[in-house]
């Protein structure tokens, strides 16, 4: 089978797999399981130097791209050497999966949507709780659907356009690549006198991976805004006015230009308000949901699927020619 044809099988079947099956329960995810390494590894650092400290985030960043990365290549080699091309088409998109998430923004916000249509809204803001990092006691309906659509917004760069940008370019390891900066920097990336020494190496480099990724969002918002009939034309102007008010130098890009789309004001409360219109309502949280989807598709059919066929494919076969080399030398 032709090459780019085996990346176009690998990119759809990824993408049939999240719409279908959805999300790797949460017990057996990979992410799960880096996170309790990660947390290991945070509770037996010694932090009394800080320079020995940051060597150490820059450390851990290492083992788990070594380890994960390691794991992903041995399964895919294998499959490729013992299975066949068939097989390996079908491994590389279930492992490709695990990088991304384009429809439990929708799973995840349904529960929380359901309890606000029947008036629960005590039960929306505990359940809210689990997907966001702020206080969610005591929150009204306007604020709960509002952290709603900044979660799923700012993560519409982090679990899809930078996991399938990097799987585009390096393959397998791009993907794993930015998994692991982008979870160490949600679990270590904090200015506070634990991590900040430890997470400064993933921090940035987790801001560096998302500088070019979270800026080219705005054109594919754009895009799935105006086949939706959204307010397509206040995306990107919005997004070049409003993008500095997050602390995050990348998340305001996509935040602001979603918010422009639907027309919503989003607001934390003593952070940020952006946007220009009302707080959102319910019914704003499908309209939220259904933009990202869109969009996610159109930048995966336009931005990541030709880099990986002309590039990312390539650089994953050359790694995992070398474990076959491994595995004939073994045999």
């Amino acid at each position: 089978m032709d090459i780019w044809m085996d990346a176009a099988l690998i990119i759809a079947l990824a993408v049939i797999i999240d719409f279908v099956i959805g999300e790797v329960p949460n017990a057996i995810h990979p992410l799960r399981w880096m996170g309790d390494i990660l947390y290991w590894i945070d509770r037996h650092i010694s932090r009394k130097n800080p320079t020995v400290t940051r060597l150490m985030g820059f450390l851990s960043y290492l083992f788990v791209l070594i380890l994960f990365g390691g794991i992903a290549f041995l399964l895919s080699a294998a499959t490729k050497y013992y299975l066949g091309e068939v097989a390996w088409i079908i491994v590389t998109a279930i492992l490709f999966k695990v990088t991304f998430a384009i429809s439990s923004f929708r799973r995840h916000l349904r529960p929380i949507r359901k309890d606000l249509e029947k008036g629960n809204i005590e039960n929306a803001a505990s359940k809210l709780q689990m997907i966001v990092s702020r206080n969610t006691k005591g929150m009204d309906e306007g604020h709960i659907v509002s952290s709603c659509t900044e979660t799923v917004s700012e993560n519409y760069v982090d679990s899809v356009v930078s996991p399938t940008t990097y799987f585009g370019i390096f393959g397998l390891i791009g993907a794993i690549a930015f998994r692991c900066a982008n979870l160490m920097d949600a679990m270590w990336g904090y200015l506070n006198d634990k991590y900040r020494h430890l997470g400064t190496f993933p921090a940035r480099f987790d801001d560096v991976l998302g500088f070019v990724t979270s800026r080219t969002s705005i054109v594919f918002i754009t895009i799935g805004a105006f086949i939706l009939k959204m307010d397509w034309r206040a995306v990107i102007p919005a997004a070049l006015r409003e993008h500095d008010k997050t602390p995050s130098p990348n998340s305001g890009w996509s935040m602001t230009a979603f918010a422009a789309a639907l027309g919503i004001s989003m607001e934390k409360k003593g952070v940020y308000v952006m946007g220009t219109g009302p707080m959102p309502t319910v019914k704003d949280m499908r309209r939220c949901c259904l933009l990202v989807e869109l969009s996610s598709i159109i930048y995966i059919a336009a931005v990541a699927l030709p880099l990986y066929m002309f590039c990312g494919i390539h650089i994953q076969g050359s790694i995992e020619n070398l474990f076959i080399q491994l595995f004939e030398v073994l045999a």
